[in-house]
């Protein structure tokens, strides 16, 4: 596993909405619209909450990545790039965190 893994998961995303729907769960997704996989990256959230407090180390690490899937895939029906939620990342990292979020309001 390296720090591309998640870019290179995005692209996979990316590259399905090529695919038959009947080839691809992600396309079969993304066929839904957003809304469908808004809902979907909600449930996955809520699954990953009960992991992390009822459930296993592993088990929470599989909920953890099926969320973080879910919001690849949300993201790629909006047509959103992955790349601009790191850049994101990258300006709200560049300063303390209760500064980032006094700036927010």
């Amino acid at each position: 596993m390296s720090e591309d893994t998640l870019a290179r998961l995005a692209a996979t995303i990316a590259s399905r909405r090529s695919a038959t729907a009947s080839a691809s769960y992600t396309k079969s997704l993304l066929d839904k619209g957003v809304a469908a996989c808004a809902k979907k990256l909600g449930e996955e959230a809520t699954e990953t909450v009960i992991a992390a407090l009822t459930e296993s180390d592993g088990r929470l690490c599989g909920e953890a990545a099926d969320l973080i899937y879910h919001l690849l895939v949300v993201l790629e029906a909006r047509g959103v790039p992955f790349q601009s939620v790191l850049s994101e990342l990258d300006r709200r990292t560049a300063q303390s965190g209760h500064t980032e979020k006094a700036a927010r309001a």
